[in-house]
């Protein structure tokens, strides 16, 4: 069976991360334990979806006493699009409406399946708006609901 748009944790701890070395871009390296800390994700699965996103050029690291991360390219050009994608496979509900990832389907006509049908919109929709997002955005967005009076959030160091 294809993997199917369903963010996993993997998935959601690459989004805070990206989130907070978004929220720091243009400073000096974050490190991964005050990414951990600030997101609570244990540190060893962070140092793992780090390097992954480090495969995709989305992040950069420098090593040592001062080492950590930080964003490879400007928040602007790293779509939420290309992160879940590489870390989840497709941002389709079901396989047979995949672009990248497309598998058979089982019903008996694929071509006239109402679900197929329903489930290509759904797909199409996620697929705009994830395509549209970046992490500028997710950052922008952060911001927005830190001023609001019930929130509590602040991932800046």
């Amino acid at each position: 069976m294809g993997r199917k748009m369903k963010l996993s944790l993997r998935g959601e701890y690459a989004l805070r991360a990206l989130l907070v070395l978004g929220l720091n871009y243009g400073d000096d390296v974050v490190r991964i334990q005050t990414i951990s800390d600030q997101q609570n994700i244990p540190k060893k699965f962070l140092e793992q979806i780090l390097n992954d996103l480090k495969s995709i050029g989305a992040v950069s690291s420098r090593r040592g006493a001062v080492g950590g991360y930080r964003l490879a390219r400007p928040p602007q050009n790293i779509t939420l699009a290309s992160v879940v994608r590489h870390i989840e496979g497709a941002l389709a509900p079901v396989s047979c409406v995949s672009d990248r990832f497309y598998e058979r389907c089982t019903c008996p006509d694929e071509a006239r399946c109402p679900i197929r049908s329903i489930m290509k919109g759904v797909r199409e929709a996620v697929v705009d708006i994830m395509e549209k997002t970046t992490v500028a955005d997710l950052c922008e967005q952060a911001r927005t609901l830190a001023q609001e009076p019930s929130a509590a959030l602040d991932f800046s160091i």
